[in-house]
């Protein structure tokens, strides 16, 4: 793909290649799903040429297409296809498979996306956004402080400060005071001092990543938008000129985030001196030192938490304005902050010992709460705006932000307790040296059992669920291949595959369940850690054998499954980064997850979209000028999102010339449920009314695709009936062999796909009478079956 030669579009030399009396060129620009293809497999063709874009993303077509624009239209049959390749934005290169760390900071900026929607409510709107950044900015301080437990606590704090510990590790012996026979790097402050650089670097690291990511995928500008719209003619934000160019708010948030990171280092450096100083019978210039410090540090908290509260995103216009004052002076503020906390850290303090715990554990559980505060605030916001529109199609009643909130703040706990158990356990041997992280984390690591054992109940569900679907849907099966012989075992089978595309939609369920139990176990994980100050398993003892031995049990299979889930998850990075099938099957992921722009996190994964979107814009734009012939725009899967958020740039008179052919979209199914204000039916309904025409192609064993579901007679207008998957039950004349079972892959095999496509073209086309809507014959899914309907996308497989 990368070495396909570059072709200069055509049009852009000699224009249209059409004469006066000649209908014009038709294109067809396809625009591949989740996982990724070839051009070569999109336009069936070994033989592809490169039109324009680069090696990340580019628009290629056949050879013999290359000069298309420039031959008599009339000799041509059918339209000139163009593949639109973006795959490599996800998953092109090996080291993007250790973005798996990040995935709390993507879960949570989903969460942003998922509000209700709203009409007049914009102090509500904007209340709802402010709370998802607040939780955002609590995960990247909850992982900067696992860091700092990690790096200033166990190893330079308890480790250190232990000769038995230090002994086992000879690298900590400098660090030592009684194997460096009191050597200078030896005072509690200067081991702290030294410590700080891991999680200074970690903060570094994610600064540098998102300001690269940034440059290199979400920095391109989308068209010189037209005057600007009126509100009410827009009912979804994508349609907005500065939707996919959120410059100046990521650069506002990771100078904020980075700050945030930076101060919490020094604060967990500085007030473990502080804390001494002010300790009786000091003396009284460094407690004053401590206090002062210590204000200056809570005044440059205030300032972060000001700066990600006070302004949101500016979508309403293209603003390419950035705040270079502060983007550059708080972190660099901040970054001074910190230079002085690790000076008054290192000076001289004879008789400063370390023992226990590094001061400052209660961080934890100030985390903890404040998370489990915000979610729960914003939860009485989601049902605010959700009251003012309810959509009953919408995940969860509007609910689907909070709680996926909860999991990200869950997600960010597991993995930093889980690195902080695993070094402990790795620290001291033998689980007696050192007293190891602080007692909420083990707390929290106790409860993961119970939560693991509601999720094998809820598969439990989901498996008799899809038992009874599959029973239900073996006579819809016999119904459809009636003229065909019967086969138990393939109607069974034909069955048992849409009865597991069908569970797709139980996802609403399975997450309310989910964040409802962590915010419940992690309520109970903190009240226990607060009343009792001791583990889960020292606080049993005494009591009943059967409490005291579940603890226990709890306990420590909760540390082993904790630091197993966090090695699975380092390993799975490393083997993606050395094999490319697990390193698609990651990019699968952040299809899905890293399509929105980053408005809550500027550290998660970078959205792909912020340059997909101008690409698909720009060609559709420029070719429809040149040339004046008509396009469809065909898109299988996650193209078919692409598809309709490039649809919804275009100025209104490009937007009617063009015709929408979607298959295996997730558009409502997953899409209009799961983020109601931006995919929801006013805006599906308003893409339906703008473009020339639109057609949608789905089937029932696919678990990703579904049907566009418009109210009203628009519904059918958009919606063709299910397709056959299947195409034939058993052997037939046309089918000797048996046909396969597609679910979500190659929708251009069926004949449907041909027929669709060829209205679609009928009506672009001047002069060529076509009716708006004709549909096919074959039987159709029933009404109680429409919710199982599913569909799925081109040539390239998810």
């Amino acid at each position: 793909m990368a070495s396909a030669p570059q072709h200069r579009p055509p049009e852009a030399d000699n224009g249209p290649g059409t004469r006066p009396g000649e209908p014009a060129t038709a294109l067809e620009l396809l625009v591949h799903g989740v996982g990724g293809t070839t051009p070569e497999k999109m336009l069936d063709d070994p033989r592809t040429v490169r039109i324009t874009g680069d090696d990340i993303a580019a628009v290629y077509r056949r050879a013999d297409d290359a000069d298309a624009e420039c031959r008599p239209a009339g000799r041509r049959e059918g339209p000139v296809p163009e593949a639109y390749v973006w795959c490599n934005l996800t998953s092109g290169n090996g080291t993007r498979a250790l973005w798996l760390l990040l995935l709390p900071f993507m879960v949570v900026n989903l969460a942003h996306w998922m509000r209700p929607t709203a009409h007049g409510r914009r102090r509500t709107i904007r209340c709802y956004g402010v709370l998802v950044r607040l939780a955002g900015l609590s995960l990247t301080v909850l992982l900067v402080a696992a860091a700092c437990e990690v790096a200033l606590d166990l190893a330079a704090w308890q480790c250190a400060g232990t000769r038995a510990c230090a002994e086992r590790h000879s690298w900590l012996g400098f660090l030592s005071p009684g194997l460096s026979d009191g050597g200078w790097w030896s005072t509690p402050g200067r081991r702290l001092a030294l410590a700080a650089l891991v999680p200074t670097a970690l903060t570094g690291l994610l600064w540098f990543l998102s300001l690269r990511t940034w440059s290199a995928y979400e920095s391109q500008q989308p068209m010189t938008p037209g005057p600007e719209p009126e509100e009410d003619t827009v009912p979804t934000a994508l349609g907005r000129p500065g939707f996919w160019y959120g410059r100046r708010l990521v650069a506002r948030l990771r100078a904020a985030h980075t700050a945030a990171g930076l101060l919490t280092v020094a604060a967990a450096v500085g007030s473990a001196a502080a804390r001494y100083d002010r300790e009786p019978g000091g003396p009284a210039a460094p407690a004053v030192l401590g206090v002062l410090l210590e204000a200056v540090l809570a005044a440059g908290a205030g300032a972060v938490v000001w700066v990600v509260c006070r302004r949101g995103r500016s979508e309403r216009r293209l603003d390419g304005a950035l705040d270079r004052r502060l983007v550059r002076a708080l972190p660099l503020a901040s970054l001074v902050l910190l230079a002085l906390a690790l000076l008054y850290a290192g000076w001289e303090r004879p008789g400063w010992e370390s023992s226990g715990r590094l001061p400052g554990d209660a961080t934890f559980g100030a985390l903890a709460l404040a998370q489990g505060l915000l979610v729960i605030v914003l939860a009485g916001v989601a049902h605010t705006l959700y009251r003012t529109r309810p959509d009953r199609r919408a995940a969860l009643r509007g609910l689907a932000g909070p709680a996926v909130a909860m999991l990200a703040c869950a997600l960010g706990g597991v993995m930093s307790g889980g690195v902080s158990q695993r070094v402990s356990d790795w620290l001291d041997g033998t689980g007696t040296s050192m007293p190891g992280p602080p007692v909420l984390l083990t707390w929290q690591a106790s409860v993961i059992p119970p939560l693991l054992v509601l999720l094998l109940v809820m598969c439990g569900w989901l498996a008799r669920r899809a038992v009874r679907i599959a029973r239900a849907e073996r006579a819809a099966v016999e119904r459809e291949y009636a003229d065909e012989p019967g086969d138990p075992g393939r109607t069974r089978r034909i069955a048992s595959v849409r009865a597991m595309a069908a569970l797709t939609d139980r996802g609403p369920r399975i997450l309310a369940v989910t964040s409802t139990a962590t915010l419940l176990l992690g309520a109970g994980a903190l009240v226990g850690a607060l009343t009792t100050e001791q583990t889960p398993g020292e606080a049993a003892r005494g009591s009943y054998a059967v409490v005291h031995g579940a603890a226990e049990t709890a306990q420590a299979l909760g540390s082993w499954l904790i630091g197993l889930g966090f090695i699975l998850l380092v390993t799975w990075g490393r083997r993606a980064y050395k094999d490319a099938s697990a390193r698609r099957t990651i990019g699968i992921l952040w299809d899905v997850g890293t399509f929105w722009p980053r408005a809550a996190h500027p550290f998660a994964p970078p959205c792909y979209a912020e340059r997909a979107v101008p690409d698909l814009t720009w060609r559709i734009a420029t070719w429809t000028r040149s040339t004046g012939g008509g396009l469809v725009l065909s898109g299988h899967s996650q193209g078919s999102v692409l598809a309709a958020a490039a649809a919804w740039q275009l100025p209104p008179s490009t937007r009617g010339r063009i015709a929408l052919l979607t298959y295996g979209s997730p558009l409502e199914r997953l899409y209009g449920r799961w983020f109601p204000a931006h995919f929801g039916p006013d805006a599906l309904g308003f893409l339906h009314q703008e473009v020339d025409c639109w057609r949608n192609l789905h089937r029932r064993t696919d678990p990703i695709g579904g049907p566009v579901r418009l109210p009203g007679a628009h519904g059918s207008d958009v919606d063709r009936s299910a397709l056959r998957d299947p195409l034939a039950h058993g052997r037939t004349e046309n089918h000797p062999l048996p046909a396969p079972i597609l679910g979500h892959s190659d929708y251009q095999a069926d004949p449907a796909f041909a027929e669709e496509r060829g209205r679609l073209l009928a009506r672009l086309r001047p002069g060529v009478p076509a009716p708006r809507h004709t549909e096919e014959p074959g039987p159709g899914p029933r009404p109680a079956e429409e919710g199982r309907t599913q569909g799925s996308g081109g040539r390239s497989s998810a």
